[in-house]
């Protein structure tokens, strides 16, 4: 049986994955800083470690043929997040895994590309968009030099799946209690977006394909590329309300972000929610076969149910 190492097991994108391999069949290893796992990954092996602790991660991840990096900084602080890919690479050379990780749309900076490829150049204009680049470059190096394989899935702003953290919980689904959809930017922008769930099935399917990967493989999860109008719609079939429309008040976030630190740093990746922007792939496809998509109205259902925002006499068919 094939094991993996879920790093960041408890959070939301870590969870989602540990809950798709272990569907699947994959003995798995939930690491998490204290042992403690939701009650979805009972499967699990419960393991902790600190991923600013090499040797911590190295002895955490000993004996596993993949390690899924699910790792997330706080988002006022990402000083951390290029010694924690590291530390994964040393422990992934150690215990000759595979390296699975996530990939972001921060690498391609503003003006955003209106359509992103496997093959669109990477010009970040922000810290956190130049980080996520320098991330992929220490990923393909250490491929390129023969010590860990990186299997990396890029995909847009998550949605769906427990916990929370996300635009769609945060912001969009906010006041969904009283009948209000709130819009985080132009109602009629495309942006890209993952439902979850279809996230974690990709890197099953990836992960049951990896002996055909190569050393480095990039891919870009299509997903759903979607205006505020086209998910405000889907909520209201969902739910069965007419909601109404209200908008992100961005100028209260940028008055105060001298003075919050969470507001600075969303505003300074604001522009997301400004330039058009939508992924595709060339290769997917041709890797795994059919790519995983949940059609948007069960998608949204999901995850207003995963926030427990579904009107009771639906929540007994989701």
């Amino acid at each position: 049986m094939t094991k993996i190492a879920i790093l960041g097991a408890r959070g939301r994108l870590g969870r989602a994955v540990a809950k798709a391999f272990l569907d699947a069949g994959y003995q798995v290893r939930a690491i998490t800083r204290d042992w403690t796992l939701p009650a979805e990954l009972a499967g699990a092996e419960a393991f902790a470690a600190d991923a600013l602790d090499r040797q911590s991660l190295v002895a955490a991840t000993r004996g596993m043929d993949i390690v899924f990096n699910g790792l997330s900084p706080v988002y006022t602080d990402w000083s951390s997040v290029l010694p924690m890919a590291e530390n994964v690479m040393a422990a992934c050379h150690a215990n000759g895994a595979l390296h699975m990780v996530a990939g972001t749309v921060y690498n391609f900076g503003s003006p955003m590309p209106a359509v992103i490829s496997e093959d669109t150049p990477q010009r970040p204009t922000t810290d956190k968009g130049r980080i996520r680049a320098e991330q992929e470059e220490l990923y393909r190096n250490e491929a390129d030099a023969g010590r860990v394989r990186t299997v990396l899935l890029r995909a847009g702003d998550f949605f769906g799946g427990k916990g929370t953290g996300s635009w769609f919980d945060l912001i969009i689904a906010s006041k969904l209690a009283k009948g209000v959809y709130t819009a985080p930017g132009p109602v009629d922008l495309v942006h890209a977006w993952a439902y979850l769930p279809d996230l974690a099935r990709t890197f099953v399917a990836l992960a049951d394909r990896r002996e055909s990967l190569g050393a480095y493989e990039s891919f870009n999860l299509p997903g759903h590329s979607l205006t505020d109008l086209e998910i405000k719609a889907a909520m209201g079939r969902v739910t069965g309300r007419k909601l109404k429309l209200a908008s992100m008040p961005w100028w209260v976030l940028r008055a105060g972000s001298p003075f919050v630190p969470m507001w600075k740093a969303i505003v300074s990746m604001s522009y997301l929610r400004f330039e058009p922007h939508r992924l595709v792939s060339r290769r997917l496809g041709a890797a795994i076969g059919e790519i995983p998509h949940t059609p948007l109205d069960e998608a949204v259902k999901g995850a207003l149910d995963d926030l427990d925002l579904l009107p009771s006499r639906l929540k007994s068919a989701a």
